[in-house]
């Protein structure tokens, strides 16, 4: 199982002063830049999941499991994508009073799912890879596009580019949202493992023992 994130820039029609705002969490129909498109009727088992249950998924700072800064009000499949009404907490808790004074001022303007797919297609023609059923996990309120990087596909693309021990030591603080002294300790741990010493053989392996951990990683 591995969790995903897609991440898009949404419309926002408004910011109220008691932090209600709209938007799409995804839209139908579009190819992103990894080849990955959402179908209508993606969301819909999820979401009659999360209603049964009495309750929504959480609204998120930037993927952040630690940090809810308020609830979903309402979510629903409309043609154009996932709808959602979301109410950011600004009265009780810090973060979300600052999420809607960057939104307000559109320093951060995006929406992006977290989710885990369950049913699929592939294209090998196209390469396009069709999204027809996802677990939704949660919506976060995100920077974009200033940070891809919340992204796993983007987290992958950007482990290829590790070159040395320190860049890892860097993607794990930056990406990772590790300590500097936990991402000096996992670097410091598969060397003592490795018995190598910036080898193109250890970097390699070190990039797929980041790859193994990124679904942990981006949940920090």
């Amino acid at each position: 199982m591995e969790l995903k994130f897609l991440e898009r820039p949404f419309e926002l029609k408004a910011v109220e002063d008691d932090g209600v705002f709209e938007g799409f969490g995804s839209v139908f129909g579009n190819v992103d830049s990894y080849k990955e498109v959402v179908a209508p009727g993606a969301f819909a088992e999820s979401l009659a999941g999360w209603k049964a249950a009495g309750r929504l998924p959480p609204v998120l700072w930037q993927h952040r499991s630690g940090e809810p800064i308020g609830p979903y009000l309402e979510m629903e499949e409309q043609p154009l994508g996932l709808r959602v009404k979301g109410k950011l907490l600004v009265d009780d808790v810090q973060r979300a009073k600052e999420a809607r004074a960057l939104m307000k001022a559109k320093a951060v303007n995006g929406l992006s799912i977290g989710f885990v797919t369950r049913e699929d297609s592939y294209d090998r023609v196209t390469g396009i890879r069709t999204l027809k059923k996802v677990d939704l996990w949660e919506v976060s309120v995100v920077t974009f596009p200033a940070n891809p990087a919340a992204q796993i596909s983007s987290v992958k693309s950007a482990i290829e580019g590790i070159q040395t021990l320190r860049e890892a030591e860097d993607f794990l603080r930056d990406v990772g949202r590790l300590s500097h002294s936990q991402a000096a300790a996992f670097v410091s741990r598969f060397k003592s493992l490795s018995g190598q010493r910036d080898s193109d053989d250890e970097l390699g392996e070190l990039a797929s023992a980041i790859k193994r951990n990124t679904s942990l990683l981006s949940q920090r």
